[in-house]
């Protein structure tokens, strides 16, 4: 919170100014999820599944969260509450060993839904703006023009594990429908049927997903917020090196010794000296 807030919120009750109608977004809902996501299998393209098909082995490097499809329908036995339906699109880079020569890179797609039931409320009044296309690419129309807004924010996803199968003996999947803007981010077309070998990949996710609503609020005004700080050129310009160093913490814990387990080296029944 910078200084001008701060300033604000000491203030006397006595200097509000008047009041203020704004327009917001109203959380019904919302909740957080920490998947973990096992063997889901990568999309090579085609060059990478050849590669992977003749290697000797391959690890996970790297995944890349591209796009999170969401979709909101009410739940039709319980009022009020709507699903959300949200499809994660994700960039893997792999290495792949052949022989004694260096890693070749290996790159492709992961694909992962989840679902999740939230308090939506109810509103009769259907919404539209100067930014509404009808029949757009947002697929807006009449009866979903009530719906909430489901919002996904969601961080990068850690590798676990990975591990390469021959596709003989990972059974038969369910074809995956990939939409043209996602398959563009792809230099190759993707392999999704015929390969020798597949590539799956173990992902640990944070998530959090919430429904909003269009809602006006009446805020009390104290002022305009004016910016203060000035502008400038570079990143970190203005500011005195050794004030910003002074505000750094001094860090404890980093001069005290630990042993193997990584718990200070004492004995049974004592405490450190910040313990």
């Amino acid at each position: 919170m910078n200084e001008q807030c701060q300033e604000l919120l000491r203030c006397d009750p006595q200097d509000l100014k008047n009041a203020m109608c704004v327009h917001a977004g109203k959380i019904t809902d919302s909740c957080r999820d920490k998947d973990c996501i096992e063997d889901l299998r990568v999309y090579l393209t085609k060059g990478s599944q050849t590669i992977l098909d003749s290697c000797a082995s391959a690890k996970v490097r790297s995944a890349q969260l591209l796009y999170a499809y969401i979709d909101v329908e009410p739940v039709a036995f319980d009022r009020n509450h709507y699903c959300i339906d949200v499809t994660f699109y994700y960039r893997v880079l792999a290495d792949a060993l052949v022989g004694a020569t260096r890693p070749a890179v290996l790159y492709g797609l992961a694909v992962f839904s989840k679902r999740a039931v939230l308090c939506g409320e109810e509103s009769k009044a259907h919404i539209f703006t100067s930014k509404t296309c009808l029949g757009g690419p947002d697929g807006l129309s009449i009866p979903s023009a009530n719906l909430p807004k489901a919002v996904v924010e969601v961080l990068d996803p850690m590798i676990l594990a990975s591990k390469v199968r021959r596709s003989c003996d990972c059974g038969q999947d369910s074809p995956c429908q990939i939409p043209g803007p996602i398959g563009n981010q792809f230099d190759e077309d993707l392999v999704i049927s015929g390969e020798n070998r597949r590539l799956y990949v173990t992902l640990g996710q944070f998530s959090i997903i919430r429904l909003e609503r269009d809602a006006q609020i009446v805020v009390p005004v104290l002022d305009y917020c004016i910016p203060t700080k000035e502008c400038c050129e570079t990143p970190g310009c203005g500011e005195d090196p050794c004030e910003m160093f002074s505000r750094i913490p001094f860090p404890e814990k980093q001069f005290t010794p630990t042993g193997c387990d990584g718990q200070n080296d004492c004995p049974c029944g004592y405490k450190t000296a910040n313990g």
